[in-house]
């Protein structure tokens, strides 16, 4: 008679990439008393075993921002294939959340202290009038700016600087300095679309460096406002609506 020895699971680290509407939520990280994307993945972890306390992710969002590419990690045990578990965990999430895939990574992997750049999108459009249809996902801004003088602000913002003007550290007491990689804008139709990569991002650079630019863009701030603010400790007070900004993707 064989004795069928029971088949251990191992605990692996797996790697999450998130999309969501972040309409409806307060952010992606957990909050006492408002919902979050985090809250929403864990518990669609603990519908299918999860024991864990708390899922790593890459960065936080704001109230109202969305992501293509937010990353999350995650010990569990799963019997399964990567596959079987990105579906099961879609059966559990709500409408404004799904993974779009699943890997199993290194046992140490951390998404946010390992990443090496982070790329977000940020849309304009410009009517006189506002476009409900659009207004979830952009921010109208009018009058239209100037292609050109968006273009010029955005190059401002490249290389390695103090962004204390822009936004606050994550951690308190935590520098402010960052690399950005590219910073760019480009027209579709009535539409103007920022992207910008970096090492890393303050809370509320993105939106800082957006609102200004506009302002530039517009002729109600000056060529080298970004310079200038760059240089200084004061903070922006230009802050883009949150609906317009998407994160992209984080890098390993």
């Amino acid at each position: 008679m064989h004795i069928h020895q029971p088949v251990e699971v191992e605990i692996e680290r797996y790697k999450v990439i998130l999309a969501y509407y972040g309409a409806a939520f307060s952010g992606m990280q957990r909050q006492a008393r408002r919902r979050s994307v985090q809250a929403e993945l864990e518990d669609a972890l603990r519908a299918l075993g999860w024991a864990g306390r708390s899922i790593l992710i890459a960065g936080r969002t704001d109230a109202g921002v969305h992501a293509s590419g937010q990353v999350a990690a995650f010990d569990m045990e799963w019997k399964h294939s990567t596959e079987s578990l990105q579906k099961a965990l879609n059966a559990k999430l709500p409408p404004d959340v799904a993974v779009q895939a699943v890997s199993v990574a290194a046992g140490d992997f951390h998404p946010r202290y390992d990443a090496r750049k982070r790329t977000y999108r940020y849309r304009i459009y410009c009517q006189p009038q506002r476009d409900p249809l659009r207004e979830g996902l952009a921010w109208r801004a009018w009058p239209a700016p100037q292609l050109r003088r968006l273009q010029y602000a955005a190059r401002q913002l490249r290389g390695e600087h103090d962004f204390a003007a822009f936004g606050t550290a994550p951690q308190p007491g935590g520098h402010t300095l960052r690399r950005v990689y590219a910073a760019r804008w480009r027209a579709e139709r009535d539409e103007f679309v920022f992207e910008v990569s970096a090492n890393a991002f303050l809370y509320h650079m993105v939106r800082r460096m957006v609102g200004l630019q506009v302002k530039v863009g517009q002729g109600l701030a000056e060529p080298d406002a970004v310079r200038t603010a760059l240089g200084s400790t004061q903070r922006v007070r230009e802050l883009a609506p949150p609906q317009g900004l998407v994160l992209v993707s984080v890098e390993y």
